[in-house]
């Protein structure tokens, strides 16, 4: 599973001219899937998220988190993550999780953010969505839970 966190001081998803979810301070995920993720990799990934310290203090210094921060998330589903461009010219989606797999480990996902106290917004899986986004420092992270080291959230 691969998230891409986006530090964000505004959020917000556009589905068909209508704004289905918006957040003010937090975190624009962009959340990719592959068959072989279970809920050991969700577990990881959100753990990993809600601790990572990428929020500034009082200081400048990136010593905060999420939580520290009361920030939220807007979750969204983005098969594109596992794209293959090692060969040819058009991304190899045969990384990516089936739609039935991924969007039930996606709204699982989404459900142990809401289980740890984060406000989640998400998009509409699936869907042709337009992202608006105002990336604060900027910061961007990139997660993989294949990097866990023994297979216990850190």
């Amino acid at each position: 599973m691969r998230v891409v966190l986006q530090r964000a001081k505004q959020a917000s998803v556009t589905v068909d001219n209508e704004v289905i979810g918006a957040i003010d301070n937090g975190y624009l995920a962009l959340v990719g899937i592959t068959h072989a993720d279970s809920e050991k990799d969700i577990d990881y990934l959100v753990n990993k998220m809600i601790h990572l310290r990428i929020f500034e203090d009082e200081k400048g210094k990136m010593n905060l988190s999420l939580q520290d921060v009361g920030g939220a998330i807007l979750s969204i589903s983005q098969f594109t993550l596992y794209g293959d461009t090692r060969k040819g010219r058009r991304p190899n989606f045969m990384q990516s999780a089936k739609p039935e797999q991924a969007e039930r480990l996606y709204n699982l996902f989404n459900q142990k953010l809401k289980e740890a106290g984060i406000h989640v917004e998400t998009g509409r899986f699936g869907a042709m969505m337009d992202i608006r986004l105002t990336n604060h420092g900027p910061v961007t992270i990139m997660l993989d839970s294949d990097h866990q080291k023994d297979g216990t959230p850190s």
